[in-house]
């Protein structure tokens, strides 16, 4: 897998439906086909999404987040810069939890400084800022990559109502 992968899985889940199309979904991301094509070909392999490539395997997904994706892509906070809030930074995790340090994405039109922690790709900062849900969904896989144990624990049940109750009755076969 590469990090992007986890940003393509993610924004799959977010459009709620097997219909999406690839051309709308490389613009939503900033991401160009082929790169898109070559990841769902890997998260296919993975498990990840079934085998027509359209629908993501949330359980399966949610698992990679929770136990594996501090592993495969590891991050530690970086210098300080002007950025986008991610992890417990994010207004989702601030309602929880309360620090003076911030944790951004790196971003020139960003109004936050803090600890950059790097996004799964380059464009991410772009793309999170015109879906709400996308971005919260990354930031709290974020929160995974650098958070505490009570920070972490927060954000998997966000990942759970999420990914799995909230959508439970979305994807059923045509």
């Amino acid at each position: 897998m590469r990090p992007q992968d986890v940003a393509i899985l993610l924004k799959i889940i977010v459009l709620k439906s097997s219909d999406w199309q690839l051309v709308p979904l490389s613009s939503s991301l900033l991401i160009s086909i082929s790169e898109i094509s070559e990841s769902l070909n890997r998260s296919r392999l993975a498990g990840l999404v079934d085998y027509q490539k359209k629908r993501p395997n949330k359980q399966s997904i949610l698992e990679f987040l929770e136990h594996g994706v501090k592993y495969v892509f590891p991050q530690k906070p970086g210098s300080m810069s002007k950025g986008i809030v991610t992890a417990h930074s994010h207004p989702f995790m601030k309602q929880y939890f309360s620090s003076e340090e911030n944790y951004v994405w790196a971003d020139r039109d960003g109004e936050v400084i803090g600890q950059t922690i790097e996004p799964f790709y380059d464009k991410q900062p772009s793309a999170a800022k015109s879906d709400p849900e996308f971005y919260k969904l990354l930031a709290l896989v974020d929160v995974l990559r650098v958070g505490n144990v009570r920070e972490v624990k927060i954000a998997i049940e966000e990942l759970k109502r999420t990914l799995i109750y909230e959508s439970s009755k979305q994807y059923l076969p045509d």
